[in-house]
């Protein structure tokens, strides 16, 4: 099988797929990208992902390339390149349509062609089959065409593909079961056959509208709490019981923010898609207006804590641990961690940076800081220590070791710590403060 595009996505699918005994061409038009992955090195920092990605390889059973003509030789055809938003929520499908362009110059008949790559509802049909068409080919004829949407998270993606349903939706029945035929027989996993890819693409962001949703209840319940001074994850944790549906009330964690790739866009999707057919969809705004405050938010909690202990902000020094998204991850992606050190910069706050997951090119480009090589250093006599990620280096971090100022504020952006960490910290001299807590 071909894999068009080996981003992060595309990289996850042929690693998987080359273990699972599939022989499997990469394709990419990024030269450095393939050039990399040849000489032994895998960009994305995913568990498991590059000793997969390098066996395959030595194996015979992945390769990459940059020639598309590769797409001739395969049954299955997978495209997973990026889909951007713009900021109206309309679909950048630059690379989309460049990539079925190209995959329409070497279609031939028998071809199973999958679209992985998020789109807005209509797309595959509206817009991917036009383009395989130049083929000269007809769809259901010569070849199949089918959408199916990628739901893994990031950091425990490999885990969840060998366990993750897969859904499928086939511009004919045909279609839909070639594609399910496929993902049964390599991935083993239960698969749910949909009657269209418009069902499918509306599966994907249903899922991350949900999630997105979800969060901002999450963000919104923490700043209900603190105005009682209630500790948000007992609320969250008590709630959670209420048997409701086919499972339980199921309320999120806050935190600074959301960050990656496919939470900050795909409501903005629906929201778009539904208002170019008549439809004003609330919920979806509404839920990235309140994820979106919450680095200000984060920042402003540290001011007003620095405040309370008698410190300037203008005078104060915040280490800010962790840069990424997401815990255990080096991907800068739409981090909600930007937002916060652009606010604590303008309040005249000195800022020191440290992540040991991301590039320190990458996060210096991000945040115009240059990053701290070790933790000793982006904490020393800070007054406060930000952390933004929980890291596993971070997990264990010896608080009673740090070279902190007096009276340092730990805030807890993402840790979640539990009560008798906080009383340890306390115990030490540190004064805590949570999102919600």
């Amino acid at each position: 099988m071909a894999i068009v595009g080996l981003g992060y996505v595309g990289s996850c699918f042929a690693a998987m797929l080359a273990d699972r005994g599939c022989h499997v061409t990469g394709v990419d038009n990024d030269d450095r990208l393939v050039d990399e992955l040849e000489a032994g090195h895998c960009r994305y920092q995913e568990e498991g992902l590059a000793e997969l990605l390098f066996a395959g390889m030595a194996a015979g059973r992945l390769r990459v390339t940059t020639d598309y003509a590769a797409v001739r030789e395969a049954d299955v055809v997978l495209i997973a390149v990026g889909t951007p938003v713009r900021a109206d929520g309309s679909l950048v499908d630059e690379q989309l349509s460049g990539a079925c362009a190209e995959v329409s110059r070497y279609l031939r008949d028998g071809h199973l062609v999958m679209v992985k790559s998020t789109v807005p509802p209509g797309a595959t049909r509206n817009l991917v089959l036009p383009l395989l068409s130049r083929s000269g080919l007809t769809v259901g004829e010569h070849f199949g065409l089918a959408f199916t949407p990628e739901r893994f998270a990031e950091g425990t993606a490999l885990r969840e593909l060998r366990r993750l349903p897969i859904v499928v939706g086939g511009i004919d029945d045909a279609s839909t079961a070639a594609a399910a035929e496929f993902w049964a027989h390599t991935f083993q996993v239960e698969v749910f056959p949909l009657a269209s890819p418009e069902s499918a693409e509306i599966v994907k962001l249903a899922d991350n509208w949900w999630i997105d949703l979800n969060i901002a209840l999450a963000n919104e319940l923490a700043k209900f709490c603190a105005l009682y001074g209630v500790d948000v994850l007992d609320v969250i944790k008590a709630a959670n019981t209420v048997p409701k549906g086919a499972g339980k009330v199921n309320i999120l964690l806050p935190s600074v923010g959301v960050g990656g790739s496919c939470l900050v866009k795909d409501p903005w999707m629906v929201w778009r898609s539904a208002r170019e057919r008549g439809l004003e969809i609330l919920t979806a705004p509404i839920g990235r207006e309140v994820n979106a405050g919450m680095p200000e938010y984060t920042a402003q909690l540290i001011i007003d804590e620095l405040v309370r202990l008698g410190k300037r902000p203008d005078a104060s020094t915040v280490a800010v641990l962790g840069l990424a998204f997401k815990n255990d991850t080096g991907d800068l992606r739409a981090t909600p961690v930007e937002g916060a050190v652009t606010a604590l910069k303008k309040a005249g706050v000195q800022v020191r940076v440290y992540d040991p997951l991301v590039d320190p090119v990458q996060a210096e480009e991000l945040v115009d800081i240059k990053p701290a090589a070790t933790l000793r250093e982006a904490v020393l006599d800070a007054d406060c220590v930000a952390l933004m990620t929980l890291h596993r280096e971070f997990a264990d971090i010896d608080f009673a070791e740090l070279p902190v100022a007096t009276s340092c504020l730990v805030l807890d952006g993402r840790a979640y710590f539990p009560k008798e960490r906080i009383t340890a910290l306390r115990r030490l001299g540190y004064v805590y403060r949570g999102i919600g807590r």
